[in-house]
């Protein structure tokens, strides 16, 4: 009844748990930091199970060595639910971008790799009938950005979550040109 979600990078740790988990009668809902999925995509995908990456963090340790930009656009040819993640709330806020490389690195189509941050992470934390898209009847927070929101040059423009204005940017400048005054 729960869902397991497994932290590891190496496709052999991702493929003995699958693995474990036939024998045991259990599901692995998420592979966490797949960066080596891609080895293995066939056989996620056959055991229904997603993948959670980082887009760019290539041989930065031992675990990552075999890591490639190409990881997402792989699992997703295979027909796995792909999320992009982030351990670095820094980068956590740039997620866009990350999104946008997985069209640079294999060419994933614009919306299924807005997807891999938005429905897709919904998916596999099995909350994607009230999160993860806008649609009637679920909870949706919003950003409007200056430009694509896929393009290093654009930004937030206004935030709100649950139909509440968190920032307005217009209003926010306006507000600073009045406390110079």
């Amino acid at each position: 009844k729960r869902l397991v979600h497994a932290h590891g990078y190496r496709s052999d740790e991702h493929l003995n748990l699958m693995l474990l988990a036939d024998e045991f009668g259990f599901r692995v809902a998420t592979l966490q930091h797949g960066l080596e999925a891609y080895k293995i995509a066939p056989e996620i995908a056959k055991h229904g199970t997603g993948v959670s990456i980082f887009t760019d963090s290539w041989s930065y340790k031992l675990e990552a060595h075999d890591a490639l930009p190409y990881d997402a656009y792989i699992l997703w040819k295979n027909g796995v639910v792909v999320s992009i993640n982030s351990d670095s709330d820094e980068r956590m806020r740039r997620l866009n971008l990350d999104a946008a490389k997985v069209m640079k690195y294999g060419g994933v189509p614009e919306e299924d790799a807005l997807k891999m941050i938005t429905l897709n992470p919904a998916k596999q934390l099995g909350i994607d009938k009230r999160t993860g898209s806008l649609e009637v009847g679920k909870d949706g927070d919003l950003v409007i950005w200056s430009d694509h929101p896929f393009s290093v040059y654009s930004h937030p423009e206004v935030t709100m979550i649950e139909g509440e204005v968190y920032f307005d940017r217009a209003k926010d400048i306006a507000g600073r040109a009045d406390l110079q005054k």
